[in-house]
């Protein structure tokens, strides 16, 4: 009777353990932004990186705290406005903004003094103690910039920037996403390494670019990196990107169904162990 007991009780504290919610608190910028919101995609996402992670892993829930076009600056200087709840799981998912918007990078100097959000290093410090003072306990995981094409916001033309294949006011985005793994490093964090290794790379981010020829004024449909520097007039022309260009990316910058499972695959693998010690 005691052994029956004890296996019982065994049982109902296996099944206690394995049924907890795992809390995952998703800080980043549009790509995580657009979870939420696929009608601002155009609805041609169906769904976010999020959402695919918990179908795959039902004992996470998240909440999402992406803000369309912030960079990481902007994330820490209002870090203490955001409601960011104590959680289990943190993702940083952020970057590529600071880079298109020339957010001066400076060095792991500023992040081990803590300078301020002047630079991207020292954002990322006030974010991650942030964090750390909600729950010290809680695993906070990097994912880095992913490389980026020619973008074209669908709803204005006018909202647009080349990619990640030259410099920006000197700096690369490369040099943004060694940062984040520099400061991975220094403190021993997990980092998931889009820009690298996710396969989402400029010959995938679309099939096309659909450019006028300024000589014949017909419309051309140009590989990377054959569309580089090809003049677009956000007047006059039509929008570059038609659905039948999705590849990676719906936008040459945002991800598709495809970019986010990809992200989703990379995350999954790193979550999943994070959950099991949880």
């Amino acid at each position: 009777m005691k052994k029956l007991l004890l296996l019982v009780f065994i049982s109902l504290l296996i099944t206690s353990f394995s049924d907890k919610q795992i809390k995952w608190i998703a800080i980043g910028d549009s790509i995580t932004y657009l979870n939420e919101h696929p009608e601002e995609a155009g609805n041609r996402i169906t769904k976010g990186y999020m959402t695919m992670v918990v179908e795959k892993l039902p004992q996470i829930s998240y909440i999402n705290k992406g803000y369309n076009g912030w960079t990481a600056s902007r994330v820490a200087g209002e870090i203490e406005k955001l409601e960011i709840e104590p959680a289990d799981i943190y993702t940083i998912f952020l970057g590529t903004n600071d880079w298109w918007g020339s957010v001066p990078l400076g060095t792991l100097k500023d992040y081990t003094e803590n300078t301020g959000n002047k630079t991207f290093y020292g954002s990322y410090r006030i974010i991650i103690n942030k964090l750390r003072s909600l729950n010290g306990k809680s695993d906070i995981v990097l994912i880095t910039p992913m490389q980026r094409g020619d973008f074209v916001y669908f709803s204005n033309f006018k909202n647009n920037a080349y990619g990640s294949y030259k410099d920006k006011n000197g700096q690369s985005l490369a040099q943004f996403v060694d940062a984040v793994e520099i400061i991975g490093k220094q403190e021993k964090l997990k980092v998931v390494d889009l820009y690298n290794d996710s396969g989402i790379t400029l010959e995938n981010m679309v099939k096309f670019k659909r450019i006028k020829d300024q000589n014949t004024g017909q419309y051309v449909n140009l590989k990377y990196p054959e569309y580089i520097d090809k003049p677009f007039n956000p007047e006059t022309d039509e929008y570059p990107y038609p659905v039948e260009s999705i590849a990676m990316t719906y936008d040459g910058l945002h991800p598709s169904d495809e970019g986010y499972a990809k992200i989703t695959g990379m995350l999954v693998e790193i979550l999943s162990k994070l959950k099991m010690k949880n």
